[in-house]
């Protein structure tokens, strides 16, 4: 199962599906509010617990017993919740390309003038259409507001301590990456509270890794299969 990340949608996948779906039976979805699934006014502010247990109904609507996901950015948040809370159903975890367990003041505090500048670029634009159609300002300015807010009560978006956390899980993520700065920090101090999470950082490429280090990251997952 793969989970897509904040202001985005199942289809930022889209250049890698095939490569996954040789190896895996891949399921996709969208998260309230994106992508092909029904608008909402807002989101909820505890957007990546909420969305975890979006995720655990989908998982036993399917009636799956064992499943292998990979979240990614906002995405990874959403499967660290999902493995905190429903470990029995979740064969293993790859998380990647995330903030950590507290949202990022380097983020944060810009992140209101970032989005109105990305929403004047083209390419962000073009994504963001992409992704969610005529709609996509409402989601976009949606995630600006949850996001803010849920920062304002400086909680960890996990409602478990990462020490807690039981399914086998690998942290990934960029060196360059453009939005999580410092990830190589971010992670340690993640380990440092659970030894048995692995972590595997690429020199090269940019938020998130998964796509930008597309082929050495689906090595990866393959070997934990």
């Amino acid at each position: 199962m793969l989970l897509h990340g904040n202001t985005a949608s199942s289809k930022m996948f889209a250049s890698v599906i095939k490569s996954y779906a040789k190896t895996f039976q891949v399921i996709l979805m969208d998260f309230p509010g994106h992508g092909k699934s029904e608008r909402l006014d807002h989101f909820e502010t505890d957007f990546w617990f909420y969305n975890a247990e979006v995720v655990f109904a989908l998982i036993k609507h399917l009636q799956l017993n064992s499943v292998s996901v990979i979240g990614t950015s906002g995405g990874a948040l959403v499967g660290i919740n999902l493995a905190l809370e429903h470990p029995g159903r979740i064969k293993f975890l790859v998380a990647d390309s995330f903030e950590g367990a507290f949202p990022l003041a380097s983020y944060i505090n810009s992140l209101k003038t970032d989005r109105e500048k990305d929403k004047k670029k083209l390419l962000a634009k073009l994504f963001w259409f992409y992704c969610h159609g005529f709609g996509w300002k409402k989601v976009v300015d949606a995630d600006t507001e949850i996001n803010l807010k849920f920062a304002a009560k400086k909680q960890s978006f996990f409602h478990k301590s990462i020490s807690e956390l039981t399914v086998p899980t690998l942290l990934t993520g960029s060196l360059k990456d453009e939005y999580c700065h410092h990830l190589d920090d971010i992670y340690k101090e993640l380990k440092h509270k659970n030894k048995r999470i692995k972590v595997y950082l690429f020199e090269t490429g940019g938020h998130p890794a998964m796509l930008s280090n597309k082929n050495a990251f689906l090595e990866l997952v393959k070997a934990r299969k």
